[in-house]
C-alpha cells in the first residue's frame, strides 16, 4: 500500500495577523481579537492572539476581561468575521492548486493529501514551501506546516514549530517523536481526560505507550483505542472532501432590534448576502432556515422546505424570510440575533425539471 503524503496547514495567528496586515501600527504591539472589555462592562471571549500577547498567557476562548488582565496594554479589536472569510477563502483556493483532496477544518487551516504529486514538484517538503510562499506572496500571511504519512501527526508537526515553520515526522521518526510528549498534546486529550490520565500516572507519550489497549479502553472507551493507535503513529483516516451541507449567515446586534421596519431592513441584508454566496459556492437548495434570537436569550428556528430549490434572488429570499418570522407571532419585538441559512443543496446546474404525475 503506497504510504499517503499529508500536510496539515495551519495559518499563524489567523484574524490577528490580517488585522495587524492591515494596520501596520499594529505589528510591535499585543493585539487581542475580541470586543474591548472595558466598553462592554467585562463581556466577550478572546478569537485569537498575536504571539506578543500570548506570551502574557493570553490564549484563544478566555474571557476577554482575563486578557486584559493579563496583559494590559492590549489592543482589543473586534473581530471582522466577513473579511476573515473572504481571506480564506483565497487561501483555500492556494490549496486546491497543490492538491485535489483537501479537508478544510476551519477557516485558517486543513489538510492537504499531496501523495499524488499534482504540481509535479517531487517532494511533499518542496510543495509545502511553494505553498506557505504562495499564500504569502497573494495575502501577505504567513502560515506553519506539518508533514507526514497520517493525520494526526500531521497536525502534530505543524504546531510543533510555529510561527512559519515546516516540520516533518517520517514513519522512522514517530516513536520518537511521540514518546516524549506530554500527555496534554495528544489530540483528543482534552482538560478532563488530562486529569484522569495524571491521576492514572499517564504523563507523557512514554506512559501511555505502556499501557495495555485492554486498559485504555477500560477506562476511556473508544477515546482509550484511539489513543493506544495514536502513540504508536496509526491513524487510517483519509483526508477527507466534505460537502458543505448548508450556507448562511447571522448577525448579533449590541442594539437590538425593536421594529418591524429595522427587522426586515436586516433581514433584506441577510438574504442579500445568502444569494451572493450561494451564487459563488454554486448551490442552490430546498430548505430556508431563519434562527432569531431575543434579548432574553430565547433562540427559535423556523424553516420551509420547497419541492423545487429556492432561486438565489434577494428579493425573494427576503420574501420568504419574512414569511417565516410573521409566523412566530413574537409578543414583542426585541431580537439580539437573526441568521438566515440555507439547507438541503445541490449543484447550481441542477435545474428544476417538473415532470408530469
Amino acid at each position: 500500500m503506497k504510504k499517503r503524503k499529508i500536510i496539515h496547514v495551519d495559518m499563524d495567528c489567523f484574524y490577528a495577523s490580517i488585522e495587524m496586515r492591515d494596520d501596520p501600527r499594529l505589528r510591535d504591539k499585543p493585539v487581542v481579537i475580541a470586543k474591548d472589555p472595558r466598553k462592554t462592562g467585562g463581556h466577550g471571549v478572546v478569537a485569537t492572539a498575536n504571539y506578543q500577547a500570548r506570551s502574557f498567557g493570553v490564549h484563544s476562548a478566555q474571557n476577554a476581561s482575563e486578557a486584559l488582565r493579563l496583559c494590559p496594554d492590549a489592543v482589543f479589536i473586534s473581530p471582522d468575521f466577513p473579511k476573515y472569510r473572504e481571506v480564506s477563502r483565497k487561501i483555500h483556493e492556494i490549496f486546491h492548486e497543490y492538491a485535489d483532496v483537501v479537508e478544510p477544518l476551519a477557516l485558517d487551516e486543513a489538510y492537504l493529501d499531496v501523495t499524488n504529486d499534482k504540481k509535479n514538484l517531487g517532494s511533499a517538503v518542496l510543495t509545502a514551501h511553494y505553498l506557505q510562499q504562495e499564500i504569502y506572496e497573494k495575502t501577505r500571511l504567513t502560515c506553519s506546516t506539518g508533514i507526514s504519512y497520517n493525520k494526526f501527526l500531521a497536525k502534530l508537526a505543524s504546531d510543533f514549530c510555529k510561527p512559519v515553520g515546516t516540520t516533518v515526522i517520517r514513519e522512522s521518526e514517530a516513536k520518537a517523536f511521540l514518546l516524549p510528549l506530554p500527555i496534554e498534546k495528544f489530540r483528543g486529550v482534552g482538560k478532563k481526560t488530562a486529569q484522569k490520565m495524571h491521576a492514572l500516572g499517564i504523563k507523557d507519550g512514554h506512559d501511555l505507550y505502556g499501557k495495555s489497549q485492554s486498559y485504555l479502553r477500560a477506562h476511556f472507551g473508544k477515546a482509550g483505542f484511539d489513543l493506544y493507535q495514536r502513540v504508536r503513529g496509526i491513524d487510517q483516516r483519509p483526508v477527507e472532501v466534505k460537502e458543505r451541507r448548508s450556507i448562511g449567515n447571522e448577525r448579533t446586534y449590541s442594539r437590538p432590534l425593536i421594529s418591524e421596519a429595522q427587522v426586515d431592513e436586516q433581514l433584506a441584508l441577510l438574504a442579500e448576502r445568502l444569494a451572493k454566496e450561494l451564487n459563488a459556492k454554486q448551490k442552490h437548495g430546498k430548505t430556508l432556515v431563519l434562527k432569531l434570537r431575543t434579548t432574553e436569550f430565547e433562540t427559535v428556528t423556523r424553516r420551509v422546505t420547497k419541492q423545487d430549490h429556492f432561486e438565489n434572488e434577494p428579493a425573494l429570499l427576503m420574501y420568504e424570510a419574512k414569511q417565516i418570522f410573521e409566523t412566530l407571532e413574537l409578543p414583542e419585538i426585541s431580537v439580539r440575533l437573526l441568521g438566515l441559512t440555507m439547507t438541503s443543496l445541490a449543484p447550481l446546474e441542477f435545474e428544476n425539471i417538473r415532470l408530469p404525475l
